[in-house]
């Protein structure tokens, strides 16, 4: 199993970004796939998660702001950040469970290597 993030890079606050993640192993229709991120210095966090149905779980910060997507067809996993802030500064993972769609880090099975996102004031 393979994942691999990109889209990230450096966006003026109130910009916008898209983020990638494509897949490649196990049948990717019925993975719960997710967005989390890392600021420097803070514990990884949940952004966003979709399951295999289509539903989608948001964190409170990123709620109406940003919005997960999949295209199975495509192995492919997306996150449209609009109206960024400089807090939403941190590098960002896309993720796979095995399981039901959660917010708790520690039970996604496969991680991508991150893609970085930096938000100036």
């Amino acid at each position: 199993v393979q994942l691999q993030a990109s889209g990230g890079g450096l966006v003026q606050a109130g910009g916008s970004l898209r983020l990638s993640c494509t897949y490649s192993g196990r049948t990717f229709g019925r993975l719960v796939m997710s967005w989390f991120r890392q600021a420097p210095g803070k514990e990884r966090e949940f952004v966003a998660g979709v399951s295999w149905t289509g539903g989608t779980q948001y964190a409170g910060s990123v709620q109406g702001r940003f919005s997960i997507s999949r295209d199975n067809a495509k192995n492919a996993l997306y996150l449209q950040m609009n109206n960024l802030k400089p807090e939403d500064t941190a590098v960002y993972y896309c993720a796979v469970d095995l399981g039901a769609l959660t917010r708790d880090s520690r039970t996604y099975n496969y991680w991508g290597q991150g893609t970085l996102v930096t938000v100036s004031s």
